[in-house]
This record gives structure tokens, sequence and C-alpha cells, in this order.
């Protein structure tokens, strides 16, 4: 028998040969082309059909076909069960359910169904005739799509010789396929962020779409309508304008082209590099970079171009310039106002004002600034400092009495000084010499300068130039030579008395 079945043209010329021409099985082979025993096989199917020659007009290619190979009785006409492959697609979808454990399920049903092999066959045969593809045309510079690969670098440290795994991030523009890819300490949110600003520089400009995985990182809570995105990375997308539209869950096909760079990441950057050392990330990234664009260069066979070919045709003059700076990193954390009008970040203490105590804040966190929401708007900005148990505090947010206490210090009290007086002044700056530490003379000067308001300025000169003259440098000496003066003044003018005139008394005019 035959490997192949002629076409209906060739049976045609055959029977013709035969049966009209009258040419044996070796003069027609050799006029077809095609072996003597096919010819003689095709000459008894004819006559076991009842075809003869010529052929009847009505008879279709199709019809002749159905009489030279009728289909052949099955020795058998039961049917093995087959399953509901809409049921079984529908239960996979549901975590930790595999096509073993529904195989499982079905043969305990119908032991006399398929066996696991033709399970899986028949499923993935029904999966490709009900799941077809849709081709997405990618216009240039609307999309970019971000993932990690799977695989990671190792990093060695050259002090412990310690070995840590570092992520490799990737990003891609859809219509070119150019892809970015950087090595990364971790899939923490930091390096999230940050890959997103370097792969935006490596493109030159910024698309319209940023379609990313639901990693925790950006999507704090997957939805496929209403997503909740990390307030980190919507505010990177806010600076840079762009749309963020996540992958749905358990759709890789909604990334599609960033699956497929991954997996170009993986055999042309990291498979080249398996076999070398790196003792640092920036090594490693180096070493990525030069691989990167080789493979970016490289022509794609389909296409007849390379991946910066196709970048200089479609995305780049659709792409959206940078801004003028890069977006800076920051940390959101939400905090509630002490007692003491501070709030904590890493161990050091912000101060806000102070009727926020016992309010709910956000803390916006840069590498140089810390600044502090309250209902959407910003009540504090501060340098950020990282001397733990230390305080960063600002007169405005003091209440009135505790902010005078604050805002002490040695020239406000010489100034105040001197406005009661030179001999205040004198004192007060004696006070200050007297003590290692100006600080520690603040609550005595304070005390003075007060007794102004009871006694005035004119006894609290007298008082400080006897107590500067005898060197008498406290709160309690100055109030006592006050007192002492109140005193004297409390008291009755004494009147001249006139001494008596006796012989005893000589007078000027002896002593001369």
């Amino acid at each position: 028998m035959s490997q192949e079945r002629l076409t209906v043209r060739k049976i045609k010329e055959i029977l013709r040969l035969k049966y009209e021409a009258g040419l044996s099985n070796r003069a027609i082979g050799r006029a077809c082309r095609v072996s003597c025993s096919t010819i003689s096989e095709y000459t008894q199917r004819a006559t076991r059909a009842g075809v003869s020659w010529p052929l009847p007009e009505n008879l279709s290619e199709e019809e002749l076909y159905r009489k030279l190979f009728p289909e052949a009785k099955r020795a058998s006409t039961t049917e093995k069960p087959m399953p509901d492959w809409e049921m079984v697609q529908k239960e996979l979808r549901k975590k930790g359910v595999t096509l073993r454990l529904l195989w499982q399920e079905f043969s305990e049903q119908h032991p006399d169904g398929y066996r696991y092999t033709q399970y899986c066959v028949h499923y993935r045969q029904w999966s490709h005739t009900h799941n077809p593809s849709m081709h997405r045309e990618h216009k240039g510079g609307e999309e970019m799509e971000v993932d990690y690969v799977g695989a990671t670098l190792p990093i060695t440290n050259p002090e412990t010789g310690e070995i840590t795994q570092s992520a490799i991030f990737v990003a891609t523009l859809p219509a070119s396929n150019r892809l970015y890819a950087e090595v990364q300490p971790n899939q923490g949110l930091s390096s999230w962020i940050n890959g997103h600003v370097r792969a935006f520089e490596f493109f030159g400009g910024v698309p319209r779409i940023v379609r990313p995985d639901n990693l925790k990182s950006g999507v704090k809570s997957p939805s496929y309508y209403d997503p909740d995105l990390n307030p980190t990375y919507q505010e990177l997308a806010e600076y840079y304008r762009v749309a963020v539209i996540p992958a749905r869950i358990r759709h890789p096909k909604d990334k599609a082209s960033v699956e497929n760079g991954v997996q170009n990441v993986e055999r042309w950057v990291l498979a080249p590099l398996r076999k070398r050392t790196f003792f640092s990330i920036a090594e490693a990234n180096r070493a990525v970079r030069k691989q990167l664009e080789a493979l970016n260069q490289r022509e794609m066979k389909l296409v007849g171009k390379s991946r910066d070919q196709l970048f200089e045709e479609l995305d780049k003059p659709a792409l959206r310039p940078l801004p003028e700076r890069p977006f800076e990193f920051a940390i959101w954390k939400k905090a509630r106002v002490n007692i003491d009008y501070h709030v904590a970040f890493e161990k050091h203490y912000f101060s806000v004002p102070h009727f926020l105590i016992h309010e709910e804040v956000d803390l916006r966190v840069t590498e140089r600034m810390v600044e502090i929401f309250h209902k959407g708007e910003r009540v504090a900005v501060h340098p950020r400092k990282k001397q733990a148990g230390q305080y960063s505090t600002c007169s405005e947010h003091m209440p009135s009495h505790h902010r005078f206490v604050a805002e002490v210090n040695t020239e406000r009290l010489l100034d105040w000084a001197a406005k009661v007086g030179p001999q205040t002044e004198q004192w007060v700056s004696a006070l200050f010499r007297s003590r290692s530490y100006p600080e520690q003379t603040y609550r005595t000067c304070l005390g003075v300068l007060n007794l102004a308001k009871k006694y005035g300025g004119e006894q609290i000169e007298r008082a400080c130039q006897i107590a500067f003259e005898a060197r008498l440098l406290s709160y309690r000496d100055v109030k006592a030579e006050l007192d002492h003066q109140s005193k004297l003044l409390s008291l009755p003018d004494p009147q001249p008395s006139a001494f008596p005139v006796h012989e005893n008394i000589r007078g000027d005019v002896y002593y001369n």
C-alpha cells in the first residue's frame, strides 16, 4: 500500500491510461512517475469500487476518494468516556489544582477511561481549538512591559566569600522588542522603582502605558477593574505621566513581549555569563550591559532587522521626552503623632504642628528630605537625619509657652539684659563666664530679668551693681539685695538731731 495518497488528477490519469490507452503498469508508472505497485493498487481499488473509464460526469473528487478509500469499520464500537474539558479548565484555575489530580478524580468515576498520557493529549487538543491566541498590534512608543527574570545571578562578597542571589529586572518596548535589563540586589520597592527610572533613561523617552506584573512592590491589591497601586509606584506614574495597567493574574499573554524578552535575557545575556564570578552588582551590570547591546544589535530572522533598528524607526520618534530631573525614590509610611508633637522614622524624631497630637499622618521620605502630610496636605518638611534618639524640631510647631523656652539662648538673654541697663548686662555676662556651659545659667538669668517687672529697672540696676562688685552671682543674692532696698525705701526718713552746746565740745576752731 502506498504511503501517501495520490492526487485526484493523477488518479484520473492512471485510470485513463489503463482503460482507454491500454498501457501496461510499467508504462503507466514511467508516464506518471509512480511505482508499478502503486498502479496495481489503484486499479484494484477501482475494480472493487466499480469505478470504470470514463468516469461519470457528476462524480466529484470527494466521492471518488470515498469510493477508492472506504472507511474501515472499527473493531470495537465502544467509546471511552470523555471528560468535560470546560469544567477541567475551570478547575485548573483554582489554586493547587493540577491536571494529574483531575485525571485521578476522573479515573475513580470512570475506571475504563483514558490513561493519564492520553488524558493530557486530549486536553491539549481541546485547549488549542477552544483558546485561540489573538495577535496584538503594538504601536511605537505606546507601551513598556516590565517583569523580573525567574533566574538569579550570584554575587560573591570579596571579603567573606558569601554568595547572594541578585534579581534581574527586564523592560521591553513591544513594537520594536528592544530590551533593557539590569542586576538588582532584590525585588524590593526601591529596586522596582529605580529600575523603571533607569529603563526610561535607557530608552531615552517615556511611553504612554506601563504594563507590569502583579508584584507586591508595584501592586498592593490586584484587581482586573480597579488595581490598587503602591503609593510610591503611583507617584512615579504621575511624575512621568504614564498609565500603569497591570496584567491580569495568571494571564502571561497580557505581557507576552516581556515574557519573550525574559526568555531572551536568560538565553543570550545570563547563560553566557554563567561561568563568571562577580564581586559586585556594578561589575555584573557592566557585563550584562555588554551582552544586552549585542542582543539588541543582532538581526531578527523573521523581521530582517535588529531591535535597535526597529527602535529607531518605530519607538524612538513616538516616545515622549523625559522630564528635566529623574524621579526621586521616596518611601511612604503612616505614623501617629506622639504627645510631644513628634513622629518617629528610623528612631529619629521629627516635629509636626502641635495641634496634630494623636493624629495619623503620612510620611514621604526621600534620600534627603522627610515630608509629613495630614489628609493630603503637607504640614511639615525636615532634612533627613539618621541620628537615633535625636530630635528635629521647628519652633513654629510648638505651643507658645514651649516656643519661648526653646528659643532662649545666650544672645537673646544679653539683649534683654542690655534693655534693662548696663549694670544688669554686666552682671549677666559675668554669670555666663562663671559656668562651663551657658545653658546652666539660663534659668538664673530668666529669674533675675523677670524681677525687673516687679522692682523696676533702677532697683535691678543698683542690685546688679552691688552683686557684681561683691561677686555674688546667684538669683538669691540679687533677690536679697532687692528685698533689702525695698525695706529701706519703706522706712521713714530720719530727722537730723541738734547736739547740745557745752564746754566739752571744742568745735572746728580748736582743731585748726
